[in-house]
């Protein structure tokens, strides 16, 4: 952001270990600001764009689509990610060959603890 409040483009070429770096220096270089500002700066940024917050895997082929809850377990290694959708028994079971299963864990874990979390302070806020 510059000191006009203007957004401008950050040129990022770099590796995801020095990305932050990156964007903390450009923000230096403009404006002096403190790495946190530039973070925040930064997140505003992005926060705008439609695709913020999304992860993206590759995908061969689309077998079904399922909301949030009805997972009742998933599980991830080096080489797989597994999941149950309905019942621990007798729900459907999906197992993914993939090197990404502890991204996709931890991306259903935020989403999973997010939706709790609004869910028991809505709770909360109707007693």
């Amino acid at each position: 952001m510059t000191g006009r409040g203007r957004y401008r483009i950050i040129p990022i070429r770099s590796t995801s270990s020095n990305r932050d770096y990156t964007v903390v220096k450009y923000y230096n270089e403009e404006n002096g600001k403190t790495q946190e500002e530039c973070k925040v700066d930064f997140l505003k940024y992005v926060f705008q764009w439609q695709t913020f917050g999304s992860a993206f895997f590759e995908v061969k082929e689309i077998l079904a689509t399922h909301p949030f809850t009805k997972i009742s377990n998933w599980s991830s290694g080096n080489t797989y990610f597994h999941m149950t959708i309905g019942n621990l028994v007798r729900g459907s079971k999906l197992l993914c060959e993939t090197s990404l299963g502890y991204k996709m864990d931890d991306l259903l874990t935020s989403y999973i603890s997010l939706m709790l979390t609004t869910m028991n302070k809505q709770r909360t806020l109707n007693r």
